[in-house]
């Protein structure tokens, strides 16, 4: 009987497991993207069983239980590297910040993205973060205009005096997006990109020191995959930065998966091509546990906490530090390197805050 029990948990366990193996969209079904973002915690019960297991004397089971146990962390063992850098690269950005001003991008500046909450974030907290972490880009998911009003009385325009939001929907998940800039956008759109959620709106900033040609960028009317550029000389370099939000599974998991996947229009655009640069910031409802998540990076983009191997930036929820997955995410296709990504609290919401330092990679 005992061998029986120890046989069927671990074949549930193994089963279990298989879920983050599965081809991208076949996960969106209920409940497997939640079973699927609970696997890094299944060591718990599975190390627990594998005690019960020595007690009884059941070697085998104990064995495959361990085993079991060691494989649900092993998307987060990607994670880990040396991280080393991410302080000097910091202490850069500080002094950017204060003795150089650009009318656009310089080539290393930070950026933070924050789900709101249905609106109920601190605005105070938020304008304070983006003051003292020098944030030059701001992306902002679950967005109201109430939220706005109280962003706008904290001083948001004085740091980031430019922005673009979606266009409110009764289909949005919990909100609106916006995104603000310190800098001068070259372009501007409330989305870029039709995905079966909110808007996802987009800025387009010049990097500075670079050519200042004219080029075509995104335009209002259009889907970022379906532009082409046709300067007919070298176009100037650029970033685009986009605030996205996929529903959550319990509004829809094929909504869920198919807004995941949509997002990777972004980095195959051809105005992004090997040139420019495109960075999506948000609450992505998802992991590197989910095939649609896993999908998306192979679409052309990096993860900033991926690509800095300094341990995942767990985000959600944020009033208790165990158990945290990573919903939040600051990905970017070639061209950028990334540091000091690190997850902070912003009262009021159920999120934390995630931020980075992104650095234009020399050739």
């Amino acid at each position: 009987m005992t061998t029986t029990f120890f046989a069927v948990v671990i074949i549930l366990a193994w089963l279990w497991l298989g879920l983050s193996a599965l081809p991208a969209g076949l996960e969106a079904r209920m409940p497997l993207p939640y079973m699927i973002a609970l696997t890094p915690f299944l060591w718990v019960p599975l190390i627990v069983l594998a005690g019960v297991a020595v007690w009884q004397h059941e070697w085998g089971a104990m064995c495959l239980l361990m085993v079991a146990a060691l494989m649900t962390s092993s998307q987060r063992i990607s994670y880990w590297g040396t991280g080393l850098t991410a302080g000097k690269k910091r202490e850069t950005l500080r002094e950017t910040w204060r003795e150089t001003s650009y009318e656009t991008l310089p080539p290393q500046f930070a950026v933070m993205t924050l789900n709101c909450r249905y609106g109920r974030a601190n605005a105070d907290a938020i304008v304070t973060a983006v003051r003292e972490r020098r944030i030059a880009v701001l992306a902002l998911q679950e967005v109201t205009d109430a939220l706005v009003a109280r962003l706008d009385k904290a001083g948001i325009g004085e740091l980031l005096p430019y922005r673009q939001s979606g266009n409110p929907q009764d289909t949005d998940n919990g909100g609106y997006n916006i995104i603000l800039s310190r800098y001068e956008p070259a372009a501007a759109v409330p989305s870029v990109v039709d995905i079966p959620a909110a808007d996802v709106p987009a800025i387009t900033l010049r990097l500075a020191g670079e050519n200042a040609q004219s080029s075509k960028t995104v335009q209002a009317n259009d889907t970022v995959a379906d532009q082409t550029d046709t300067a007919s000389t070298q176009p100037e370099r650029t970033v685009t930065f986009c605030s996205a939000h996929p529903k959550s599974p319990m509004r829809g998991c094929a909504d869920w998966s198919a807004g995941i996947l949509g997002l990777g229009a972004i980095a195959r655009a051809s105005v992004i091509g090997d040139h420019n640069i495109a960075v999506v910031l948000g609450d992505l409802n998802s992991s590197t546990d989910h095939p649609s998540f896993r999908a998306l990076l192979k679409s052309g983009f990096k993860d900033a906490s991926l690509t800095q191997a300094a341990g995942p930036t767990l985000t959600f929820p944020r009033w208790i530090p165990w158990p945290r997955i990573e919903l939040d995410h600051i990905l970017f296709t070639p061209g950028l390197n990334p540091s000091g990504v690190q997850s902070f609290e912003i009262p009021d919401t159920d999120h934390l805050a995630l931020t980075a330092t992104l650095a234009l990679r020399e050739c």
